[in-house]
């Protein structure tokens, strides 16, 4: 494939995700991304970092016609999908790709939803543009083998946003693919760090990649000009230890990647799902209890081991610790919000069994198959025992999915504290039927407190 090809098929893709040709179950599993990304949006505003950007956003664009999610406030389109982006990812509840290695939509809705917003748009329109962004930039993440302490957040999702305005504004699929290399020479350098020790620079990497996409489709109407093939140049000499634009285009037409998306069942980073979803099965299986573990050990994917500090310092270092996430789930019954919060941060039960937790890596384990292993856990009992279970694929994937009446629930208890339950079905609701909407603000008009 000549250099650049690949860049023409995606471009051509993004220009062609009309809802009148696309499947069904496509356009259904859109809906369901775009209602999950809300909730993520919704519960993340409430953390007080988040509410004061939205301040400092409506502040900085008074005039502004773009929603701040969460908020009774407004800003620009830039200016708001960098605050609500930020909010989306704050609790780690936001879905994502493992054929992509990142999390599109919290890279593609925010910017597709101001902009559209803005421009009176329909929700159709809204669907497709969220959809061909999604596409793209799963793809180009997914060809791209980053360095080890790349963090995938605001990298190629600078392009998921760039191609999701570009088709907002009608765009053709040489100005796509034009917009594609723009967007690519401003993506964000990110690395693992700040998540790993909790530092909350790391929710804005989003936000950032909104606010550059926005920027890189406004400079091409500039006039400014970008590379022939940017993605293989920043991604495959700078990001990445190599980009294949061969596997950026592997089964094109085989189906839409939203729809191979998954779920988060889990309110923390999803290297912590696999054991999760291994200990789930000893927790059903064998009625195992917090009372009764002298210590687990985990084997899971490499990146694993960098995550196997049981000590965490906030709550965001506590969403990238699998003990932490492994004792939470014992102790509290699951891993939702609360027990990743202030109060779980503070629960000795908890923080005295993450420190009986072990973390060993498998080479062979890897989060983008579905058909072998990515964890094994491996629990001693007081009384001498030991219990063991492994996982594939996790519950809320694609391949091994859910009912969409669970992620609508999963939606309302988001949403309900920030909207109210009332409110909060009626966002629900409207965001279903997205597609009929003849404008998206009779949706973002039910966002707001």
């Amino acid at each position: 494939m000549s250099s650049g090809d690949y860049l023409d098929r995606l471009a051509r893709r993004a220009a062609q995700a009309s809802l009148d040709a696309l499947p069904p179950d496509t356009v259904a599993a859109a809906r369901l991304v775009l209602l999950d990304t809300l909730g993520a949006m919704l519960a993340g505003s409430t953390q007080p970092e988040n509410r004061r950007l939205a301040q400092l956003a409506s502040a900085r664009a008074p005039q502004g016609t773009a929603t701040l999610i969460g908020h009774g406030r407004r800003a620009d389109a830039t200016w708001a999908s960098l605050s609500n982006a930020a909010a989306g990812v704050a609790l780690e509840v936001d879905e994502g790709n493992r054929h992509g290695g990142g999390h599109p939509a919290i890279h593609v809705i925010p910017a597709a939803l101001a902009v559209a917003e803005e421009r009176g748009a329909s929700g159709r329109a809204l669907l497709e543009a969220t959809i061909a962004g999604y596409e793209v930039s799963s793809r180009i993440g997914g060809a791209t083998t980053v360095r080890p302490n790349v963090h995938s957040h605001g990298t190629w999702g600078t392009i998921g946003t760039a191609v999701a305005v570009a088709r907002l504004g009608g765009a053709g699929a040489a100005e796509i693919r034009a917009a594609v290399n723009l967007a690519a020479s401003m993506s964000p350098a990110n690395t693992w760090t700040p998540a790993l020790e909790g530092a909350t620079i790391r929710n804005l990497y989003p936000g950032r990649a909104a606010w550059q996409g926005i920027l890189a489709v406004d400079l091409l109407g500039c006039g400014f000009t970008g590379l022939e093939d940017a993605p293989s140049d920043v991604y495959g000499t700078i990001l990445a230890d190599a980009f294949d634009p061969v596997a950026a285009v592997a089964e094109l037409e085989s189906g839409w990647r939203i729809q191979q998306n998954y779920f988060k069942l889990h309110a923390c980073c999803r290297y912590n799902h696999y054991a999760l979803e291994a200990l789930g099965t000893l927790q059903r299986r064998d009625g195992l209890r917090a009372e009764q573990v002298a210590g687990v050990h985990v084997t899971t994917i490499p990146f694993g081991v960098r995550m196997a500090s049981p000590t965490p310092a906030s709550l965001l270092a506590a969403k990238f610790s699998i003990p932490w996430a492994v004792a939470a789930a014992l102790v509290r019954g699951h891993a939702g919000l609360d027990a990743f919060d202030a109060g779980a941060l503070g629960d000795a039960r908890i923080r005295e069994l993450a420190g009986r937790v072990t973390v060993a890596a498998d080479p062979a384990m890897t989060p983008r198959r579905a058909d072998q292993p990515t964890a094994r856990l491996r629990v001693t009992l007081a009384d001498g025992r030991a219990l063991e279970a492994e996982a594939s694929v996790v519950r809320g994937d694609h391949a091994a999915p859910v009912p969409a009446a669970e992620v609508i629930d999963k939606f309302l208890a988001l949403a309900s504290p920030v909207l109210g339950a009332e409110r909060a079905r009626a966002a629900a609701d409207c965001a279903l039927v997205a597609d009929g909407l003849k404008d998206v603000r009779d949706l973002t008009a039910l966002l707001t407190t």
